[in-house]
Protein backbone atom coordinates (compact mmCIF):
# COMPACT_ATOMS: atom_id res chain seq x y z
CA UNK A 1 0.00 0.00 0.00
CA UNK A 2 2.53 2.19 0.56
CA UNK A 3 4.76 1.69 -2.45
CA UNK A 4 3.17 4.42 -4.42
CA UNK A 5 5.43 6.92 -1.88
CA UNK A 6 8.13 5.30 -0.58
CA UNK A 7 11.82 5.90 -1.82
CA UNK A 8 12.66 2.25 -1.05
CA UNK A 9 10.02 1.20 -3.64
CA UNK A 10 10.64 -0.29 -7.00
CA UNK A 11 11.55 2.09 -9.97
CA UNK A 12 9.24 2.32 -12.47
CA UNK A 13 10.42 2.07 -16.36
CA UNK A 14 8.34 4.84 -18.11
CA UNK A 15 9.79 4.04 -21.47
CA UNK A 16 8.38 0.29 -20.89
CA UNK A 17 5.15 1.38 -19.12
CA UNK A 18 2.15 1.72 -21.44
CA UNK A 19 0.44 5.14 -20.85
CA UNK A 20 -3.02 3.58 -20.20
CA UNK A 21 -1.36 1.37 -17.53
CA UNK A 22 0.23 4.88 -16.16
CA UNK A 23 -3.28 6.25 -15.93
CA UNK A 24 -4.38 3.22 -14.48
CA UNK A 25 -1.54 3.26 -11.31
CA UNK A 26 -1.69 6.77 -10.75
CA UNK A 27 -5.89 6.13 -10.07
CA UNK A 28 -4.93 3.30 -7.87
CA UNK A 29 -2.40 4.96 -5.96
CA UNK A 30 -4.91 8.02 -5.21
CA UNK A 31 -7.49 5.78 -4.44
CA UNK A 32 -5.14 4.05 -1.84
CA UNK A 33 -4.25 7.29 -0.46
CA UNK A 34 -8.03 8.46 0.30
CA UNK A 35 -8.74 5.24 1.65
CA UNK A 36 -6.30 5.58 4.28
CA UNK A 37 -7.13 8.68 5.08
CA UNK A 38 -10.82 8.06 6.02
CA UNK A 39 -9.78 4.97 7.85
CA UNK A 40 -7.30 7.57 10.18
CA UNK A 41 -10.15 9.92 10.27
CA UNK A 42 -12.27 7.70 11.22
CA UNK A 43 -9.64 6.21 13.77
CA UNK A 44 -8.75 9.93 15.23
CA UNK A 45 -12.54 9.74 16.52
CA UNK A 46 -11.69 7.44 19.70
CA UNK A 47 -8.34 7.74 21.66
CA UNK A 48 -5.24 7.52 20.04
CA UNK A 49 -2.02 6.14 21.32
CA UNK A 50 0.83 8.71 21.62
CA UNK A 51 3.58 5.89 21.83
CA UNK A 52 3.33 2.49 20.10
CA UNK A 53 6.51 0.34 20.81
CA UNK A 54 7.73 -2.66 18.08
CA UNK A 55 9.34 -6.11 18.78
CA UNK A 56 10.02 -6.62 15.08
CA UNK A 57 10.14 -10.03 15.27
CA UNK A 58 10.45 -12.60 12.41
CA UNK A 59 12.57 -11.59 9.89
CA UNK A 60 14.62 -14.76 9.76
CA UNK A 61 11.42 -17.20 9.09
CA UNK A 62 10.42 -14.59 6.55
CA UNK A 63 13.58 -15.21 4.87
CA UNK A 64 13.67 -19.08 4.84
CA UNK A 65 10.25 -19.35 4.23
CA UNK A 66 11.01 -17.38 0.63
CA UNK A 67 14.17 -19.16 0.09
CA UNK A 68 15.73 -16.16 0.08
CA UNK A 69 19.24 -15.09 1.87
CA UNK A 70 19.06 -14.50 5.66
CA UNK A 71 20.26 -10.82 5.46
CA UNK A 72 17.63 -9.97 2.74
CA UNK A 73 14.84 -10.47 5.19
CA UNK A 74 16.17 -8.14 7.52
CA UNK A 75 16.61 -5.75 4.69
CA UNK A 76 12.90 -5.82 4.16
CA UNK A 77 12.01 -5.24 7.46
CA UNK A 78 13.65 -2.23 7.28
CA UNK A 79 10.99 -1.24 4.58
CA UNK A 80 8.41 -2.26 6.90
CA UNK A 81 10.21 -0.24 9.61
CA UNK A 82 9.93 3.13 7.12
CA UNK A 83 6.84 2.35 6.00
CA UNK A 84 5.03 1.94 9.25
CA UNK A 85 6.98 5.16 10.39
CA UNK A 86 5.47 7.47 7.68
CA UNK A 87 2.09 5.40 8.98
CA UNK A 88 2.39 7.23 12.68
CA UNK A 89 3.27 10.22 11.38
CA UNK A 90 -0.18 10.08 9.07
CA UNK A 91 -1.71 8.91 12.30
CA UNK A 92 -0.69 11.48 14.85
CA UNK A 93 1.37 9.10 16.63
CA UNK A 94 4.29 10.87 18.31
CA UNK A 95 6.43 8.58 19.75
CA UNK A 96 7.80 4.80 18.02
CA UNK A 97 10.54 2.61 19.60
CA UNK A 98 11.46 -0.24 17.60
CA UNK A 99 13.88 -2.97 19.31
CA UNK A 100 16.48 -3.36 16.64
CA UNK A 101 19.20 -5.94 18.53
CA UNK A 102 18.96 -7.15 21.63
CA UNK A 103 22.39 -7.18 23.96
CA UNK A 104 21.44 -11.41 24.07
CA UNK A 105 21.56 -11.36 20.00
CA UNK A 106 25.51 -11.68 19.89
CA UNK A 107 25.35 -14.93 21.30
CA UNK A 108 24.28 -15.63 17.54
CA UNK A 109 26.56 -16.55 14.83
CA UNK A 110 29.44 -14.28 14.46
CA UNK A 111 28.76 -14.33 11.06
CA UNK A 112 25.06 -13.12 10.84
CA UNK A 113 26.12 -10.49 13.71
CA UNK A 114 28.72 -8.96 11.22
CA UNK A 115 26.12 -8.68 8.29
CA UNK A 116 23.63 -7.35 11.23
CA UNK A 117 26.31 -4.64 12.38
CA UNK A 118 27.05 -4.45 8.08
CA UNK A 119 22.99 -3.67 7.83
CA UNK A 120 22.88 -0.99 10.32
CA UNK A 121 25.77 0.61 9.37
CA UNK A 122 24.30 1.00 6.19
CA UNK A 123 20.99 1.89 6.67
CA UNK A 124 22.06 4.30 9.37
CA UNK A 125 24.37 6.21 6.60
CA UNK A 126 21.60 5.80 4.35
CA UNK A 127 19.43 7.92 6.71
CA UNK A 128 21.85 10.60 6.80
CA UNK A 129 22.65 10.91 3.38
CA UNK A 130 19.27 10.56 1.89
CA UNK A 131 17.38 12.70 4.02
CA UNK A 132 13.81 12.34 2.60
CA UNK A 133 12.35 10.15 4.75
CA UNK A 134 13.79 12.23 7.95
CA UNK A 135 12.62 15.94 6.56
CA UNK A 136 9.31 14.59 5.35
CA UNK A 137 8.37 13.63 9.28
CA UNK A 138 11.09 16.02 10.90
CA UNK A 139 12.32 13.47 12.57
CA UNK A 140 14.33 13.02 15.97
CA UNK A 141 16.20 9.36 15.82
CA UNK A 142 17.40 8.09 19.13
CA UNK A 143 19.29 5.05 19.97
CA UNK A 144 18.47 3.60 23.24
CA UNK A 145 21.20 0.76 24.50
CA UNK A 146 24.71 0.31 25.57
CA UNK A 147 26.74 1.69 22.25
CA UNK A 148 30.05 0.56 23.49
CA UNK A 149 28.90 -2.99 22.38
CA UNK A 150 28.85 -1.54 18.82
CA UNK A 151 32.01 -1.69 16.62
CA UNK A 152 32.86 1.57 15.71
CA UNK A 153 31.89 2.48 12.34
CA UNK A 154 28.07 1.34 13.89
CA UNK A 155 28.60 3.22 16.63
CA UNK A 156 29.89 6.62 14.89
CA UNK A 157 26.98 6.06 12.65
CA UNK A 158 24.55 6.06 15.24
CA UNK A 159 26.27 9.03 17.06
CA UNK A 160 26.20 11.39 13.74
CA UNK A 161 22.31 10.45 13.58
CA UNK A 162 21.23 11.33 16.51
CA UNK A 163 23.23 14.64 16.65
CA UNK A 164 22.18 15.60 13.21
CA UNK A 165 18.45 15.07 14.13
CA UNK A 166 18.49 16.06 18.15
CA UNK A 167 16.97 19.51 16.92
CA UNK A 168 14.13 18.37 15.11
CA UNK A 169 10.86 18.52 16.70
CA UNK A 170 8.29 15.55 14.88
CA UNK A 171 7.96 12.02 15.57
CA UNK A 172 10.74 10.47 17.70
CA UNK A 173 11.92 6.85 16.92
CA UNK A 174 13.77 5.42 19.09
CA UNK A 175 15.85 2.54 18.18
CA UNK A 176 16.99 -0.16 21.08
CA UNK A 177 20.53 -1.75 20.24
CA UNK A 178 21.88 -3.55 21.95
CA UNK A 179 19.92 -3.26 24.56
CA UNK A 180 17.91 -5.35 27.09
CA UNK A 181 15.57 -3.95 30.07
CA UNK A 182 18.10 -5.80 32.35
CA UNK A 183 21.07 -3.91 31.41
CA UNK A 184 18.91 -0.09 31.25
CA UNK A 185 17.57 -0.72 35.00
CA UNK A 186 21.48 -1.40 35.99
CA UNK A 187 22.46 1.45 34.04
CA UNK A 188 19.81 3.74 36.01
CA UNK A 189 20.85 2.22 38.95
CA UNK A 190 24.56 2.95 38.60
CA UNK A 191 24.34 6.93 37.51
CA UNK A 192 21.81 7.47 40.07
CA UNK A 193 24.33 6.04 42.79
CA UNK A 194 27.39 7.50 41.37
CA UNK A 195 25.53 11.05 40.91
CA UNK A 196 24.02 10.90 45.06
CA UNK A 197 27.97 10.33 45.65
CA UNK A 198 28.66 13.14 44.13
CA UNK A 199 26.33 14.98 46.38
CA UNK A 200 27.40 13.75 49.14
CA UNK A 201 31.02 14.35 48.57
CA UNK A 202 30.66 17.87 48.24
CA UNK A 203 28.39 18.31 50.67
CA UNK A 204 31.05 16.69 53.60
CA UNK A 205 33.59 19.16 51.37
CA UNK A 206 31.01 21.94 52.53
CA UNK A 207 30.81 20.27 56.17
CA UNK A 208 34.42 20.53 56.46
CA UNK A 209 34.43 24.27 55.40
CA UNK A 210 32.08 25.30 58.15
CA UNK A 211 28.58 24.24 56.52
CA UNK A 212 26.18 22.17 57.93
CA UNK A 213 25.99 18.47 56.48
CA UNK A 214 22.67 17.42 55.24
CA UNK A 215 22.92 14.00 57.02
CA UNK A 216 20.72 11.11 55.21
CA UNK A 217 19.09 13.60 52.79
CA UNK A 218 20.04 11.66 49.65
CA UNK A 219 20.01 8.23 50.97
CA UNK A 220 16.68 6.72 49.29
CA UNK A 221 16.30 6.43 45.70
CA UNK A 222 13.18 6.54 44.53
CA UNK A 223 11.20 5.38 41.25
CA UNK A 224 11.27 8.98 39.97
CA UNK A 225 14.92 8.91 40.61
CA UNK A 226 15.55 5.64 38.43
CA UNK A 227 12.50 7.02 36.14
CA UNK A 228 15.16 10.45 35.16
CA UNK A 229 17.96 7.76 34.64
CA UNK A 230 16.24 5.30 32.01
CA UNK A 231 17.38 5.33 28.39
CA UNK A 232 13.29 6.53 28.34
CA UNK A 233 13.75 9.69 30.19
CA UNK A 234 11.40 12.04 28.62
CA UNK A 235 9.08 10.22 26.71
CA UNK A 236 5.90 8.88 27.78
CA UNK A 237 5.73 4.72 28.25
CA UNK A 238 4.42 3.38 25.35
CA UNK A 239 0.45 3.01 24.81
CA UNK A 240 1.28 -0.45 22.83
CA UNK A 241 3.68 -3.06 22.88
CA UNK A 242 3.29 -5.21 19.06
CA UNK A 243 5.33 -8.23 18.80
CA UNK A 244 4.98 -9.64 15.50
CA UNK A 245 5.24 -13.56 14.39
CA UNK A 246 2.53 -14.03 16.81
CA UNK A 247 5.18 -14.25 20.04
CA UNK A 248 4.11 -13.81 23.42
CA UNK A 249 7.56 -13.08 24.65
CA UNK A 250 8.76 -9.22 25.26
CA UNK A 251 12.33 -10.53 25.61
CA UNK A 252 13.50 -8.18 27.96
CA UNK A 253 12.04 -5.30 26.31
CA UNK A 254 11.05 -2.30 28.25
CA UNK A 255 10.08 -4.03 31.33
CA UNK A 256 10.39 -0.93 33.40
CA UNK A 257 7.87 0.97 30.99
CA UNK A 258 4.94 -0.89 30.06
CA UNK A 259 3.11 -1.77 33.23
CA UNK A 260 -0.11 -0.29 31.81
CA UNK A 261 0.67 -0.70 27.96
CA UNK A 262 -1.61 -2.66 25.29
CA UNK A 263 0.74 -5.55 24.46
CA UNK A 264 -0.25 -7.52 21.03
CA UNK A 265 1.00 -10.50 19.30
CA UNK A 266 -0.17 -10.29 15.83
CA UNK A 267 0.30 -13.12 13.42
CA UNK A 268 2.19 -11.72 10.62
CA UNK A 269 5.99 -11.57 10.23
CA UNK A 270 7.69 -8.21 10.75
CA UNK A 271 8.24 -7.80 6.94
CA UNK A 272 4.84 -8.10 6.17
CA UNK A 273 2.88 -5.84 9.21
CA UNK A 274 1.52 -3.74 7.27
CA UNK A 275 -1.03 -0.28 7.28
CA UNK A 276 -4.18 -2.60 7.99
CA UNK A 277 -2.02 -4.24 10.53
CA UNK A 278 -1.57 -1.02 12.23
CA UNK A 279 -5.39 -0.21 11.95
CA UNK A 280 -6.00 -3.23 13.65
CA UNK A 281 -3.86 -3.08 16.53
CA UNK A 282 -5.22 0.51 17.28
CA UNK A 283 -8.40 -0.61 17.00
CA UNK A 284 -7.42 -3.20 19.91
CA UNK A 285 -6.45 -0.78 22.01
CA UNK A 286 -9.12 1.73 21.27
CA UNK A 287 -11.48 -1.14 22.59
CA UNK A 288 -8.87 -2.05 25.77
CA UNK A 289 -8.66 1.68 26.53
CA UNK A 290 -11.27 2.07 29.24
CA UNK A 291 -9.85 -1.17 31.20
CA UNK A 292 -6.52 0.47 30.95
CA UNK A 293 -7.44 3.77 31.78
CA UNK A 294 -9.24 2.50 34.95
CA UNK A 295 -5.74 0.47 35.82
CA UNK A 296 -3.75 3.45 35.56
CA UNK A 297 -5.92 5.96 37.52
CA UNK A 298 -6.16 3.00 40.43
CA UNK A 299 -2.31 2.99 40.92
CA UNK A 300 -2.27 6.86 41.02
CA UNK A 301 -4.51 6.74 43.73
CA UNK A 302 -2.26 4.10 45.88
CA UNK A 303 0.44 5.96 44.96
Amino acid sequence: MAGSRLSFSPSVDLKKEKPDEMVTSGVLASLQNFLRKCLIAVLSYGPMPRHIAFIMDGNRRYAKFRSIQQGAGHRVGFSALIANLLYCYEMGVKYITVYAFSIDNFKRDPSEVQSLMQLMEEKINELLENRSVINKVNCKINFWGNLDLLCEPVRVAAQKLMASTAGNTGIVLSVCMPYNSTSEIVNAVNEVCSERREMLQREHAGYGNGHAAKNGAHSEISVADLDQHMYSAGCPDPDIVIRTSGETRLSNFLLWQTTFSHLQNPDPLWPEFSFRHLVWSILQYQRAYPYLEQNRNLAKKQM
